[in-house]
């Protein structure tokens, strides 16, 4: 296994004492990962890609300390799934983000054929899922992806407010 590898069976809480869905439990894997951007002075946005129930990719922003605009977490979180599982189409893999994915990287999932994305806050600026535009899903497409948003959504959206108040 890969270091990013984590298995569903050695989560069991959501971090507050109780039982959780394993999409939660996955969700709290992307708040982590976005924890670590925070800590590096990134836009604090992290991403998981499961597969099997195992963590096979996962990602925090990097695009500052990269100076790299396509360095999204959601990005490096597929590219290190892509490696991991030895193929560029990762039709049995779920993306965990902690924020809605915009145009470039909800095109990404496209092209990956990921099966499912779970999503915890929604991005009025530049959602590419619901908010703003629609890249998946769109009629045209060949490919489509499950979607299910909201989940920790408060968590996830007071990490990023929490960043941005502290640059103003």
């Amino acid at each position: 296994m890969i270091p990013c590898c984590v298995e569903l069976s050695s989560l069991t809480t959501n971090g507050h004492g109780s039982a959780a869905t394993s999409d939660e439990l996955w969700m709290e894997e992307a708040l982590r990962s976005a924890q670590r951007a925070l800590e590096a002075g990134e836009v604090p946005v992290g991403a998981v890609v499961v597969c099997e129930g195992r963590i096979v990719g996962r990602g925090q922003n990097r695009n500052i300390g990269d100076s790299d605009p396509t360095a999204h977490a959601e990005i490096i979180a597929l590219r290190q799934a892509g490696a991991a599982v030895g193929n560029h189409r990762l039709a049995d893999c779920d993306l965990f983000a902690t924020i809605e994915p915009c145009a470039m990287c909800a095109g990404a999932l496209v092209h990956a054929r990921i099966r499912r994305l779970v999503y915890g806050a929604d991005d009025p600026k530049a959602g590419a899922v619901q908010s703003v535009m629609q890249v998946l899903n769109h009629p045209q497409l060949n490919h489509k992806v499950e979607v299910r948003s909201g989940v920790l959504a408060g968590r996830c959206a007071e990490l990023l407010q929490t960043f941005f108040k502290s640059r103003r």
